[in-house]
């Protein structure tokens, strides 16, 4: 007789078990089961957090988990209870056009904020001992700031990108901006500037950090190869990262990258798929060699760089389902130890994926028009997802029944399309 393939439900019964006879001890037991497929199935609204003015760009959970903050095109940032719903502190952000990312530092006991925005600033707030926000410049691009990135474990330590394609250290013990260097195209006719719209941190390694934007690349760089007197050149990438059929497209770019716990890199294309790469993916740090020798002496024409290392490395793995064209949207990872994906769509849907395998398992609504970002718990199996709309969604696993995917899903990504259309007037925006 054939036995029954066993669900992440029967997995939970038997480490219960487990648990019960001494097994399974209690802190591996709520790393299990949070990772538990049937939770994610289970995932729902909990709570609508209804407050701002304009879209909601950027929504985080603090350190500990108690606070949600967010901050939008009305430029103010707010702290929210997730739980009862209710703000408990909100301010003017400083800036001047949409706020696309607000984050709380660590350490500090959630009274050190920084901001970037539309405007190309990048502002830190302190929350004053009466509630009051005091606002003031960190550092000035000359493009939109999609991104900031947070040294781990740094109360201090902050790293900006924007559409100007530069790079900015800023410390906030200080008050100082390094500009690190400017992020140009590896090939091309002409060198031209990397408008960038991602920045993130190896949790693992902190001196790693990973850039992405208006080209294939996703760029790694070591901030210890930097020399602080200015005497190197420090815009070369120690790795490069692509699909090896994305290498020379110039019609794709990046939207959003991650790192997850074990240093894996996750990197979201625009109007393509999400992919992920281990370190041994690289193609190392001479791509502009490779495109320098690929000139004819008698020819001013570049070609794209050599794709024969890209051949030799295993394939990423790639998730799809979602689609990604007309915000920048982020991308990240769910669960105690990374086990899924997950990625806004502009049909206005979160998607959640295996990581091993790139099985779609979930289909969420969560805006009427586009989910640009969600974010994890850093504890427990919770979400919080932010888009067009003005609210913040809070998700918990508190449904009776375990979802199933739409009988339609393959059509789901599409549906924007006709939206868009139907109001001509909606611009790219950051997310």
């Amino acid at each position: 007789m054939k036995k029954r393939p066993r669900t992440s439900l029967d997995q939970a019964v038997v480490d219960i078990g487990r648990r019960e006879v001494g097994g399974l001890s209690a802190r591996s037991f709520a790393r299990r089961l949070a990772a538990s497929e049937d939770l994610v199935l289970r995932l729902d609204v909990y709570n609508k957090l209804d407050g701002h003015r304009g879209c909601v760009n950027t929504v985080s959970f603090s350190g500990d988990g108690d606070i949600v903050i967010s901050g939008s095109d009305d430029r103010h940032v707010k702290l929210w209870d997730w739980q009862t719903g209710k703000v408990k502190l909100s301010f003017h952000s400083g800036h001047h056009s949409n706020v696309f990312q607000a984050e709380i530092m660590p350490y500090t006991d959630d009274r050190s904020i920084v901001t970037c925005a539309a405007d190309g600033e990048a502002r830190h707030a302190q929350i004053l001992e009466g509630g009051q926000a005091e606002t003031m410049l960190l550092a000035k691009h000359q493009g939109r700031v999609h991104k900031l990135a947070i040294e781990p474990g740094s109360p201090h330590i902050v790293y900006t990108c924007a559409e100007d394609g530069l790079v900015q250290r800023l410390d906030l013990r200080s008050k100082t901006a390094t500009e690190l260097f400017t992020c140009q195209e590896v090939y091309r006719t002409h060198v031209g500037v990397v408008h960038l719209n991602a920045i993130a941190i190896d949790p693992r390694n902190p001196n790693l950090f990973v850039i992405g934007g208006s080209d294939e690349y996703a760029r790694i760089y070591d901030i210890r190869n930097y020399k602080w007197n200015g005497s190197h050149n420090f815009g070369r990438s120690a790795n490069y990262f692509s699909p090896s059929h994305l290498i020379g497209d110039a019609q794709v770019g990046i939207t959003g990258l991650a790192f997850s716990d074990q240093s894996e890199l996750l990197v979201s294309y625009n109007d393509e798929f999400i992919y992920l790469f281990t370190q041994e993916m690289g193609l190392g740090p001479d791509l502009l060699s490779a495109s320098t020798k690929s000139v004819d002496s008698n020819s001013s024409e570049v070609t794209s760089p050599t794709t024969v290392n890209a051949d030799d490395n295993v394939t990423p793995q790639v998730y799809k389902g979602h689609r990604n064209r007309e915000t920048v949207k982020g991308v990240g990872f769910f669960g105690p130890k990374c086990e899924y994906v997950m990625s806004g769509s502009d049909c206005g849907r979160i998607f959640i994926w295996k990581k091993k395998g790139g099985q779609l398992i979930r289909v969420m609504a969560a805006d009427k028009h586009v989910v640009n970002c969600i974010k994890p718990h850093p504890y427990t199996p919770a979400l919080a997802s932010s888009g067009i709309e003005n609210d913040i969604k809070i998700w918990t696993p508190r449904a009776i029944e375990r979802a199933t995917l739409p009988t339609n899903v393959e059509e789901l990504p599409w549906t924007c399309i006709r939206w868009v259309k139907l109001n001509p007037s909606f611009t790219i925006r950051g997310g």
